[in-house]
C-alpha cells in the first residue's frame, strides 16, 4: 500500500517534448515509472523516449489507460491543463509548473468541485512512492523505501526530510509536495488524513511555513482524531519578519496564527512532536519510532 501513486500508475506527461518535460519523464521512467505516453499538442502520432505522443488527455486515456498525469506546461497554459486532465478523467494530477495566475487557480478550484480528480500542486515537486513510483522532480535516489509520510509545503525540505529519516536508519513510504502557492489542490490536512489511512504508514512528518493556515487546521484535525499515529512537525521561517513574502507566495505573514511561532505552538498543544532544525526531524522520528 502506498498513498496516491504506486507500482501500478500509469502516467502521462503534459508537456512531454519540451526541455523540463523531457529531463524529468526520462529521470521518472529511469527511476521505474510507468510513464506511458506523453500530451504535446499538435505532436500527436510520434514518439518522444519511446514513448507515444499524444494530441490530447482524453486520446492519451483512451489509447493508454492513464490514470495520473504530471504537468510541465508554461504557467499561461497550465490551468486549462489542469482541467484537461480532469476532464479526461485523471484521477490525480501533479502540477510542477510555478507562477500559474491566482485568478486561474481559483477557476481550477471551481472547476474540480464534484470531479474525481486531486490535484496536487501546483509550484510543487510532485509525489513519490519510494522504491516504486516517482511523479515529479525530486531526486529518487534520496527516499529509501520505509514506513515514515512526509507532506511538505517545500520541495528542498522535502528532500532533506527524507534524508534525515534515512540516516536515522528509517525509510519513506510516499512523500507528497503539496506546493507552496496561495491555492493549491490537496492541502496539509488532506494529506496527512490520507498517510493516517494507510496502512503502510506509521509516521508522519509534517513540513509547513510561515502563511496560511494549513498546518494548523492539520494540527487541530490530528488531535481531534486521536493522534492516532506519530507526527514530527517542523515550520520553516522562523526569523521570516511580519509581512514579507518569502520564497512562496503563499509564505507571507498575515494573522496571527500565520507566524512559525504560532503553528509550532499550536501543533505543540496538538500533541505533535515540534522540532525546531530540519536537521533534527530524522533523530526526533527515530526515538519515537524506536521506543
Amino acid at each position: 500500500m502506498s498513498i496516491l501513486i504506486n507500482k501500478n500508475s500509469k502516467i502521462l506527461v503534459q508537456g512531454f517534448t519540451g526541455t523540463e518535460g523531457t529531463f524529468h519523464a526520462t529521470q521518472m521512467i529511469e527511476y521505474g515509472t510507468q510513464v506511458v505516453g506523453g500530451v504535446t499538442p499538435g505532436k500527436g502520432g510520434t514518439l518522444h523516449l519511446d514513448r507515444p505522443v499524444f494530441n490530447s488527455v482524453a486520446d492519451g486515456v483512451k489509447q493508454t489507460g492513464a490514470n495520473v498525469s504530471i504537468i510541465f506546461v508554461p504557467p499561461a497554459f497550465a490551468a486549462d491543463a489542469i482541467m484537461e486532465a480532469a476532464e479526461a478523467g485523471i484521477e490525480l494530477v501533479v502540477c510542477i509548473t510555478e507562477g500559474i495566475p491566482v485568478q486561474d487557480m481559483v477557476n481550477v478550484k471551481n472547476y474540480l468541485q464534484g470531479k474525481n480528480t486531486r490535484l496536487v500542486g501546483p509550484n510543487c515537486p510532485g509525489v513519490i512512492t519510494a522504491g516504486e513510483c516517482k511523479v515529479g522532480i525530486m531526486p529518487g535516489f534520496v527516499f529509501i523505501k520505509g514506513r515514515v509520510g512526509i507532506v511538505s509545503k517545500s520541495g528542498t525540505l522535502t528532500y532533506e526530510a527524507a534524508d534525515q529519516v534515512a540516516k536515522a536508519g528509517l525509510g519513506i513510504s510516499t512523500a507528497v509536495g503539496i506546493g507552496g502557492d496561495p491555492i493549491i489542490g490537496t492541502t496539509t490536512k488532506e494529506a496527512v488524513e490520507l498517510f493516517m489511512n494507510d496502512p503502510a504508514t506509521d509516521a508522519i512528518v509534517m513540513i509547513g511555513e510561515i502563511g496560511g493556515g494549513m498546518e494548523a487546521e492539520a494540527a487541530r484535525w490530528i488531535k481531534a482524531n486521536g493522534n492516532k499515529k506519530p507526527v514530527v512537525g517542523f515550520i520553516a521561517g522562523q526569523t521570516a519578519p511580519p509581512g514579507r513574502r518569502m520564497g512562496h507566495a503563499g509564505a507571507i505573514v498575515g494573522g496571527a496564527e500565520d507566524t512559525a511561532a504560532a503553528k509550532m505552538q499550536i501543533m505543540s498543544e496538538c500533541g505533535i512532536h515540534v522540532v525546531s532544525s530540519p536537521a533534527d526531524i530524522g533523530i526526533k522520528m527515530a526515538s519515537i519510532l524506536k521506543k
